[in-house]
């Protein structure tokens, strides 16, 4: 199962006294602060992870519906990689 942004505000909107509508302001800032500084530099936090962008390579993508090729750009991408700490609770 995969965790959406709905989950993650459902599950503090449970845990806490916040209203569903502040929890998805706090989720949706939260997110938006690191967005902004991991443009900079990384974005760590301690005992969970590290947020930061890395470019994916220029290559060539395929519409299998029509086998069309075309170039998808150089793109920036938000990365996570997750501590020790973190993972060790996961598995």
């Amino acid at each position: 199962m995969s965790i959406t942004k709905k989950n993650i505000i459902k599950n503090i909107n449970k845990e806490t006294a916040i209203s569903i509508e502040d929890a998805s302001i706090l989720v949706e800032s939260f997110l938006m602060l690191v967005k902004k500084h991991a443009k900079l530099n990384k974005v760590k936090l301690s005992g969970f992870g590290t947020f930061c962008f890395k470019k994916t390579p220029k290559r060539i993508g395929r519409n299998p519906k029509t086998s069309d090729s075309y170039i998808i750009p150089i793109l920036n991408k938000l990365n996570f990689k997750p501590s020790n700490i973190l993972k060790d609770k996961i598995n």
